[in-house]
């Protein structure tokens, strides 16, 4: 493609992104009113239609392996590598009714703190940082409790391709508290939307999801360990 047909579909799709959410926001407050799963039920309607708009005006695909590690029967938390804005809207259609822990102030953003609100995430309060941690072992364990997923991305903040980020302990931490099973992910997502970019370029991003990693009787240091091990070993077969 040139490079001009590739500035008018990204043009295209962010007009749509930022329409869609918009008006998604205002159906979010509604949805407040009904239950959770059929709030994700919604949220997930929003998610598939978003792939889909991407996948049709810029031509971007997605293939997806190792699903058969994901255990059905119950939930888990999902350590991922962070690369692009496409993972946050593309992961909670394979790990359902997903919490993400965020900050409580985010749900005050309005649009987009609506949308975020309805998912009923891990919102804790980072100004009292002695305790954060806390909260987030206390809300982790009743969101593992019902079966949902805790989708976390340990880099933080999103990294470009072929870079290792920092990986923080708190999604491990929280494993081991809980001995929840632990699922590691790595994508090239940053190849076809890359962070901070506006162009995104046609191509089928790769997703592989890990096996799952026991997180009983082991440190946050050794699960976290072998989740980035993972996770990085894997990247370097995840190429353009």
């Amino acid at each position: 493609m040139t490079k001009l047909n590739l500035f008018l579909r990204s043009l295209i799709f962010s007009i749509y992104s930022l329409t869609s959410i918009f008006l998604y926001s205002f159906v979010c407050v509604l949805g407040l009113l009904l239950p959770l799963r059929y709030r994700h039920a919604l949220i997930r309607f929003f998610l598939r239609a978003y792939i889909e708009v991407l996948k049709k005006v810029c031509h971007i695909d997605y293939q997806v392996e190792g699903l058969e590690h994901i255990p059905y029967d119950q939930g888990g938390i999902v350590l991922s590598k962070h690369q692009s804005t496409w993972e946050t809207f593309f992961l909670p259609l394979i790990f359902h009714d997903p919490a993400v822990i965020v900050k409580r102030e985010l749900l005050w953003i309005p649009f987009f703190g609506w949308g975020l609100a309805i998912s009923e995430p891990i919102s804790i309060n980072r100004n009292d940082k002695s305790s954060a941690m806390q909260q987030i072992i206390a809300k982790g364990k009743k969101c593992l409790a019902q079966g949902r997923w805790i989708l976390i991305f340990p880099e933080g903040t999103r990294v470009a391709p072929g870079t290792v980020g920092h990986y923080k302990l708190g999604g491990a931490r929280l494993a081991v508290a809980t001995q929840a099973l632990v699922i590691p992910v790595a994508h090239n997502a940053g190849y076809r939307w890359p962070r901070r970019r506006f162009i995104k370029r046609p191509g089928t991003i790769r997703v592989v999801i890990g096996p799952p990693i026991e997180s009983e009787g082991r440190t946050p240091e050794e699960v976290m360990h072998l989740a980035k091990t993972w996770i990085e070993e894997t990247m370097i077969h995840l190429v353009k």
